[in-house]
C-alpha cells in the first residue's frame, strides 16, 4: 500500500512537472526557433554594413551569407539517419549553445580591429586631415595600414562564426518537429507545427527590424564619444553597429537552449479527444520508418539508391525544381535587397532594412497562411494544387517584370560617370588620396568623390565642429562654386513607394505557392519514402539555391561596379555602381528564376494531364491522398515532417 501510494505521488509529481508537457516544450521551441533564425535575418541585414565596414565586394558578402549553409547541408543527412535515436532535447539544446557561441564569434572582429577610420580621420604624411585640396601637399602621399596586424583574420573569423552557426542549427527543427509530432495528440498536433512553421517566416522578420533599429548606432559608439562621432545615417561612409544585433542573438539564444537540458528524452503522451493513450504512460517514438533498424554504415550506403529512386518521380522532381528557383531567389534577394534599395532609392540602410523586415516578409507570412486555407477550402488534389502554383507564379511574374524599369540612372559624378576619366586639370595639384571618398555635391549638380576632387580650398562649420559647405572649388562654375556634404543622390526617391507595392505583391504572390507546392511533394511520393523525400527537398535546396545564390547574385552586383574603392593599393568595396546595370542584372535575374519555376509547373500540369490527374501518384496512395480534407492525409503530411 506504501509503495502503491509512493509510486502515485510519483507519477503524479511527474505528470505536474513543466518539463513533461509538450506544451511546453512547443513554446520552448517557439523561442528557439525565433532566436535562431533571428540571428539569419539579422545577418542578412547587416552584411552591406560589414562589407562595407571591412572592404568585401558583394561576392565576398554572399559567400559569408552563405556560409552557414556548408556545415548544415553536410550533416543534414545524418539527422534522417539518428531521428529518434538520440535524446532529442539535449541535441537540440547542444546546438543551440553552438549556435549562441558562433553568434558571439561574429562579433569579435569588431573588438579585434581598430576603430573604423574614413578618409577625414586618415592623416597624410604631411598633416593634411581636412582632405581639401593643398597645391603644397606631394601627391605621393604615405599609405598607412589599418590594423594591419589583425584585418586579415577578419574574413575568416566571420566565416567561421557563419560555419558554426549552421551546425548548430542542425538539430533544432528537425528534431523539434519530430519530437513533438511524437507526443502531441493528432488534434493538436497540426496546431503545434503551424506556431512552429510560423516562427520560420516572422524570425527572420524580426531579424531585419532589428537590424534597422541597431545600425542607426555608430560603429565604434563604444570607443567614441558623441562629440566624436562625425557622420551621420545619411553620410555614404556611415557604419552602423552590426555586431551588436550578433551580441543581443546570442544572448536570446543562450536563455532559451537551458530549458532543453531539463526535457525527458520521452515524456507522456498528450491526452486528446480522438487519442487512444491515456496521456500518463511513456510511449517510446512509433516505428513507422523503415530505416530506422539500419546501422549507419547501412544508411549510408542505401542514400544513393533512395535518393535516386525518389527524384525518378518526375512530378516529385519537378516541383522541387520549382522550389528550388524560388529558393535561390528569396535567398539572393534577401541578402542584397537592402542594398539595391538603399543605392537605387538614395536611402539608408536602417531604412532598407525596415521596408525588407516590415512590409517584404509580412506579406510573404500572409500569403503562406492564405495558400494553406484556399487549399483547405476547395479540397484541392494535386492537379489542383499545380494549377494554382502555375496561377500564382505567372501574377508573380507579371507583378515582377515593371520592377526592372522602376530606378533611375546613376547620378553624374566628376571623373566616374558617365565619361570616366583621371587627374583633371582642376585638381591635378591637389595631391588628392586615391582612396579618398567623401562625397560632396556641387552647386552645378555634379557629384565629386571628395573635396579634394573638386578642388575645394575652404570649407564652413556648424557649432558642431561638421562641415556644411565647401567653396572656392576650382572645379565647380570656373572656380567660383561651392559644394554641400553628401551624395546628390540618384533622383529616384519618388520612385520608391511603386517600388516597395510591387515587390509586396509580388512577395504576397510568390509565397502562394509554398503549401500547395509541399502538399505535392508529399503526395507523389511512397508512403515509405515521405520522410526520405522532404530529407532530399531540402538538402538539394541548400546545394542548389541557398548555398550558390547569394554568391550568384553578389557575383551579379559586382560586374555593374563603376569605380571600386582602394586602401593601401588594394582593391576594397565598390562605391559607385552603373544603377541602370545594377536594376537590369539584379531584378533580371529574380525574373531567371520566376520563368524557371512556371516552366516547371507547367509540365507539372502536363505531365499531370498525360497521366489523368491524380493517376500519377504511386500505388498505395491515390484513394489516400486525393483531396485535402480526408482525415488520414493530415497525418500521414505531419508524420512526413519527422526528418
Amino acid at each position: 500500500m506504501v509503495a502503491d501510494s509512493m509510486n502515485a505521488a510519483g507519477s503524479a509529481g511527474r505528470r505536474w512537472s513543466p518539463f513533461r508537457s509538450i506544451k511546453v516544450f512547443v513554446l520552448c521551441h517557439s523561442l528557439l526557433q525565433l532566436a535562431q533564425l533571428l540571428v539569419s535575418g539579422y545577418m542578412k541585414s547587416s552584411i552591406s554594413t560589414i562589407e562595407r565596414r571591412y572592404g568585401l565586394s558583394s561576392q565576398k558578402s554572399g559567400i559569408l551569407a552563405a556560409f552557414n549553409e556548408v556545415g548544415n547541408t553536410v550533416l543534414i543527412v545524418f539527422v534522417s539517419f539518428f531521428g529518434s535515436r538520440v535524446h532529442r532535447p539535449r541535441y537540440i539544446g547542444g546546438g543551440a549553445l553552438l549556435a549562441c557561441l558562433a553568434s558571439l564569434l561574429m562579433a569579435v572582429p569588431h573588438f579585434l580591429s581598430g576603430e573604423y577610420t574614413y578618409t577625414d580621420k586618415i592623416t597624410t604624411s604631411s598633416g593634411n586631415k581636412s582632405g581639401l585640396c593643398f597645391s603644397s601637399l606631394p601627391s605621393n602621399q604615405t599609405c598607412q595600414k589599418e590594423d594591419s596586424d589583425t584585418q586579415w583574420a577578419v574574413y575568416p573569423l566571420l566565416l567561421l562564426g557563419q560555419l558554426l552557426l549552421g551546425i548548430g542549427a542542425v538539430p533544432i527543427q528537425p528534431f523539434g518537429i519530430s519530437y513533438i509530432d511524437d507526443y502531441a495528440s493528432r488534434r493538436n498536433s497540426p496546431l503545434y507545427l503551424g506556431i512552429l512553421l510560423a516562427m520560420t517566416s516572422i524570425g527572420p522578420a524580426i531579424g531585419f527590424v532589428t537590424g534597422s533599429f541597431l545600425l542607426r548606432y555608430y560603429v565604434d559608439f563604444d570607443k567614441l564619444s558623441r562629440d566624436e562621432i562625425k557622420l551621420d545615417q545619411k553620410d555614404l561612409r556611415w557604419v552602423g553597429a552590426w555586431w551588436l544585433g550578433f551580441l543581443v542573438a546570442s544572448s536570446f539564444l543562450f536563455l532559451t537552449a537551458l530549458p532543453y537540458l531539463f526535457f525527458p528524452r520521452e515524456m507522456p503522451k498528450e491526452n486528446g479527444a480522438d487519442d487512444q493513450e491515456s496521456g500518463t504512460d511513456i510511449e517510446p517514438p512509433p516505428k513507422t520508418d523503415p530505416m530506422r533498424d539500419l546501422t549507419l554504415l547501412q544508411f549510408l550506403k542505401s542514400f544513393p539508391r533512395i535518393a535516386l529512386r525518389t527524384l525518378s518521380g518526375p512530378i516529385y522532381l519537378l516541383v522541387v525544381l520549382a522550389l528550388v528557383n524560388m529558393a535561390a531567389l528569396v535567398s539572393g534577394l534577401g541578402t542584397f535587397m537592402p542594398k539595391f534599395i538603399e543605392k537605387q532609392f538614395s536611402q539608408t540602410i536602417p531604412f532598407s532594412n525596415m521596408m525588407i523586415g516590415g512590409i517584404g516578409m509580412p506579406l510573404a507570412v500572409l500569403g503562406v497562411v492564405l495558400g494553406g486555407a484556399l487549399m483547405r477550402r476547395f479540397n484541392m488534389s494535386v492537379g489542383g494544387a499545380s494549377k494554382l502554383c502555375t496561377v500564382a507564379i505567372f501574377l508573380c511574374l507579371i507583378s515582377a517584370l515593371p520592377m526592372l524599369f522602376i530606378g533611375c540612372s546613376t547620378q553624374k559624378v566628376a571623373e566616374v560617370y558617365p565619361v570616366r576619366y583621371s587627374y583633371p586639370q582642376c585638381s591635378a595639384g591637389c595631391g588628392c588620396r586615391p582612396d579618398a571618398f567623401n562625397p560632396i555635391c556641387g552647386s552645378n549638380n555634379e557629384e565629386y568623390r571628395s573635396p579634394c576632387h573638386a578642388g575645394c580650398l575652404a570649407k564652413e562649420m556648424d557649432a558642431s565642429n561638421k562641415p556644411t559647405n565647401f567653396t572656392d572649388c576650382r572645379c565647380i562654375s570656373n572656380g567660383s562654386g561651392s559644394a554641400r556634404p553628401g551624395t546628390c543622390g540618384s533622383g529616384c526617391s519618388h520612385l520608391l513607394l511603386p517600388f516597395i507595392i510591387l515587390m509586396g505583391i509580388t512577395s504576397f504572390i510568390i509565397s502562394f505557392t509554398q503549401t500547395p507546392s509541399y502538399v505535392m511533394v508529399l503526395r507523389t511520393v511512397p508512403p515509405e519514402d515521405k520522410s526520405f523525400a522532404v530529407g532530399v527537398q531540402y538538402m538539394l535546396f541548400r546545394v542548389l539555391a541557398f548555398l550558390p545564390g547569394p554568391v550568384l547574385y553578389g557575383s551579379v552586383i559586382d560586374t555593374t561596379c563603376i569605380l571600386w574603392g582602394e586602401k593601401c593599393g588594394q582593391r576594397t568595396s565598390c562605391l559607385y555602381y552603373n544603377l541602370d546595370n545594377f536594376r537590369q542584372r539584379f531584378l533580371g535575374l529574380m525574373v531567371v528564376f520566376v520563368c524557371g519555376a512556371l516552366l516547371c509547373f507547367l509540365l507539372t500540369m502536363v505531365v499531370l494531364r498525360r497521366r489523368g490527374g491524380a493517376s500519377q501518384l504511386p500505388p498505395g496512395t491515390k484513394a489516400r491522398y486525393e483531396m485535402v480534407g480526408e482525415q488520414e492525409a493530415p497525418e500521414k503530411e505531419e508524420t512526413s515532417l519527422k526528418t
